[in-house]
């Protein structure tokens, strides 16, 4: 954990990934071998209440336990592939570039994370992300997930998720009464976004979240909402997601719909898999998504987007807001160069994005869920 972080907290999530073999759900967008995991939060949240989120949670000090290197290999990084130095002008974004040996942890910070995930999935889901101790599992395709139900009975492990809810600490336990480990090797990296400045939620916390992307070669595990924390769950695939999302049957916030776009290049689980197993050595870019307020709706301009700010006000202490006269419409229509979420209204998102993506990564696909169509000026 970083102390020295004032407007933010670490965070972790997963998007999980698993296989329907012999079936491709039909969809306007096309079909697709695979569902994803949406959970949906409770409405009593303090932050973004009833939306549908990917597993994850906030980073904690039972992540970063030296205990886990009695666990784990003990090379460098713990078995994971060293990535590749960023290219000319960029950099490793700062929540994996932080020397976690200066602030006293023993852990590098790409393990720590992949902890936190499959520990918050854990606790969300009641699905066990594990692999055999001893190191990474052979083989570069899917993962094979270890059900909990054939390791526990249903009040094991009922008691356990109680457990670990109370106490992180008790997860490193869990692994231990198992004689397993976090299956930190099937987690790649995939996007890092911070919370925006004005979304803050209960506290005025903001986050600073890395994504993951794991892929499980069975079908969906067994999964069941915490009816604390998670009041729904829903296992969908990308295209199925957002015509969900269309219909207004799910809420999801912006970097969820980006991440669904984004996953709509894939049709195949096992192509969406070798894509990023080497692209995710590549690292990824820390995105702050800055709020343009239009006249009749809000843009969220990305780095690349001709609009956006040279210098972001990454902590909201400059009290500095961007705001204009013009209409989405008229926004687009005189620019050139987006990167770019527009929004009209919580169930009226648009993603739209003609500049080249770094790190090897996939550019969304130009999805809007109303009538606005902007793409002919890409």
């Amino acid at each position: 954990m970083n102390p020295r972080l004032r407007h933010w907290r670490e965070a972790a999530s997963v998007l999980l990934a698993a296989g329907t073999p012999g079936r491709r759900s039909p969809c306007p967008l096309g079909p697709c071998d695979y569902e994803v995991l949406f959970l949906q939060r409770s409405s009593r949240s303090g932050f973004m209440p009833n939306a549908h989120v990917f597993p994850g949670g906030l980073v904690e000090a039972a992540d970063f336990s030296a205990e886990w290197l009695r666990l784990l290999p003990a090379s460098p990084r713990c078995g994971l592939g060293a990535v590749r130095p960023p290219p000319p002008g960029s950099s490793r974004a700062p929540l994996f570039a932080t020397d976690r040996q200066q602030l006293g942890s023993p852990l590098p910070g790409e393990v720590a994370f992949r902890i936190c995930a499959i520990r918050e999935t854990f606790e969300e889901a009641g699905i066990l992300l594990l692999a055999p101790g001893g190191g990474p599992r052979e083989g570069n395709g899917p993962a094979p997930s270890l059900p909990a139900e054939r390791s526990l009975s249903a009040a094991e492990l009922g008691e356990w998720r109680r457990r670990v809810q109370e106490d992180p600490a008790c997860f490193l336990q869990l692994c231990r009464h198992l004689d397993c480990v976090p299956d930190i090797w099937a987690l790649q990296e995939w996007s890092n976004w911070l919370t925006p400045v004005g979304r803050a939620g209960r506290g005025g916390r903001r986050y600073d979240t890395a994504f993951y992307l794991c892929c499980l070669e069975t079908r969906p595990p067994h999964t069941s909402q915490d009816n604390q924390e998670i009041a729904a769950f829903l296992w969908a695939s990308p295209p199925e997601a957002i015509e969900r999302f269309k219909s207004q049957e799910i809420w999801l916030a912006p970097p969820q719909f980006y991440e669904l776009c984004r996953l709509c290049n894939f049709s195949s689980l096992n192509d969406l898999h070798k894509f990023n197993t080497d692209r995710a050595l590549e690292g990824c870019e820390c995105w702050l998504p800055v709020t343009l307020t239009a006249a009749d709706g809000l843009i969220q301009l990305l780095p690349g987007d001709e609009l956006y700010p040279e210098d972001p006000d990454y902590t909201g202490e400059k009290k500095i807001t961007l705001s204009t006269d013009k209409t989405v419409e008229d926004l687009m229509k005189g620019g050139s160069i987006f990167h770019r979420i527009v929004i009209k209204n919580t169930n009226s998102l648009a993603v739209y994005v003609n500049i080249q993506a770094k790190y090897k990564h996939m550019n969304p696909l130009m999805i809007n869920t109303d009538s606005s169509n902007y793409n002919s000026r890409l």
